[in-house]
């Protein structure tokens, strides 16, 4: 038992609380420095051998999905709920002892002899004070703003539900990506919702650079509980939108063109693909076109290779690749007009314009880390702005009275208040 009391100080102390931030703010701080997200090939060709295998054993290329690194988040979760745990009882005490007499010996009290008590509580803003015997004196009392006794409490509450929320979320959160060009649906991952992109524009300022990316679209249910149900926002970046409990946010965009193949002489297929995608032949999967990337104002650097002089769409130009099965049969530039003949198919690009990227995102616990930022900036009201007061006045043998006051978190201030309040001079 003895040990186990040991353990549970501990891990209730403000010492391993303190420790657990310094690591979890130097595990931020080294994720910070090592890029996320990428191919454990990428870090074996960035980094040494031994390096990139510390990286993907200890799982810092995913650091704040790491098991070290929730198994810190669980510890500290576990120290703030001890930690309000060990102070509830001491807390709920403390709140009964504000609303009674206090003791004429009660440190950092304020002691003041009055003729009119109950002015003094008035002056003070204090309701009618109530009226006791205590040691065979009588005794009048009051106390006001007991709730900023909490504010600590209630603070390390909201900040447990933030970090328990935000945990979860990260865990849990489901997201989709879905893009395409005006006029184009697209089904939203393993869900029953289809993605209508209605319209996706990009607002420039005088000198031609980038204002704003702003999609419009429609999100219709498929399934057979809600079939037919559509909802619709305009989305731009930074101005998410809400639909069907999932928030849709405008992510990216980039270039896509129609790519056209005939057989023969004939139409085969006509499809819009982005830069990145491929098209397989209708009647032949294992060849492929692949738009590699886009440009608008397409020029040839000897040095550096083809690349776009600017924006605008003044000679559009498309670099392909075509494969047969996984093995490369050619790769250039297509400049418009021209097209791609390989054996009795023909292909050609056309028809250049933006596609929109959406992210969607999903986090049904997201209302955990709302609720506890919600309470942390109670705690903090509490704490910061609620100052506790507690007055009493007891009267001597010789009829007198003696005022007693105070306030923990007031200090010097409150003294010189009480001193105000209790001489009937303003304050200034």
């Amino acid at each position: 038992m003895a040990v186990l009391k040991k353990i549970y100080k501990f891990l209730s102390s403000m010492r391993f609380a303190i420790i657990l931030l310094v690591i979890l703010a130097a595990a931020c701080i080294l994720a910070s420095f090592i890029p996320q997200g990428k191919d454990v090939d990428w870090y074996a060709a960035t980094y040494s051998p031994r390096i990139a295998a510390l990286i993907t054993w200890f799982k810092i290329d995913d650091a704040f999905h790491s098991w070290w690194f929730l198994a810190i988040t669980a510890f500290l979760c576990l120290n703030l709920l001890f930690c309000n745990l060990i102070r509830l009882d001491p807390l709920i005490r403390r709140t009964k002892d504000a609303a009674s007499p206090g003791d004429p010996a009660l440190a950092n009290a304020v002691a003041l002899e009055v003729s009119d008590p109950e002015a003094v509580f008035s002056r003070m803003r204090f309701r009618k004070p109530a009226r006791t015997t205590q040691n065979g004196a009588q005794t009048l009392y009051a106390c006001k703003n007991r709730a900023g006794l909490w504010g600590a409490w209630v603070c390390h509450l909201g900040i447990l539900l933030l970090i328990v929320g935000f945990t979860l979320g990260q865990l849990l959160e489901v997201e989709y990506v879905v893009y395409g060009v005006p006029g184009q649906t697209r089904m939203i991952g393993d869900t029953e919702l289809a993605l209508t992109i209605d319209d996706f524009r990009v607002d420039l300022r005088d000198d031609d650079t980038v204002e704003q990316y702003v999609a419009d679209i429609t999100v219709r249910s498929l399934s057979e509980a809600h079939i037919g149900e559509s909802e619709s926002a305009s989305i731009s970046v930074n101005n998410p939108a809400k639909l069907f409990g999932m928030k849709f946010y405008q992510n990216a965009t980039g270039w896509a063109a129609r790519v056209s193949v005939k057989k023969d002489g004939e139409p085969l297929e006509s499809e819009i693909v982005c830069a990145g995608e491929g098209l397989h032949m209708a009647d032949n999967t294992s060849l492929v076109v692949f738009f590699n990337a886009f440009y608008p104002d397409y020029v040839f650097d000897p040095d550096s290779g083809p690349k776009t002089a600017s924006g605008t769409l003044n000679n559009p130009a498309y670099l392909y690749s075509i494969y047969y099965g996984e093995d490369p049969i050619g790769m250039n530039v297509l400049e418009s007009g021209e097209t791609i003949k390989v054996n009795n198919y023909e292909i050609a690009f056309s028809d250049p314009q933006s596609y929109t990227l959406i992210q969607i995102k999903k986090d049904p616990y997201a209302w955990i880390a709302l609720v506890g930022g919600l309470i942390t900036m109670l705690g903090l009201f509490l704490a910061l702005y609620v100052l506790p007061e507690r007055v009493w006045a007891v009267r001597t043998e010789d009829g007198s009275w003696t005022m007693y006051g105070i306030s923990k978190k007031r200090g010097t201030l409150y003294r010189e208040d009480f001193l105000h309040a209790v001489t009937g001079e303003t304050n200034p």
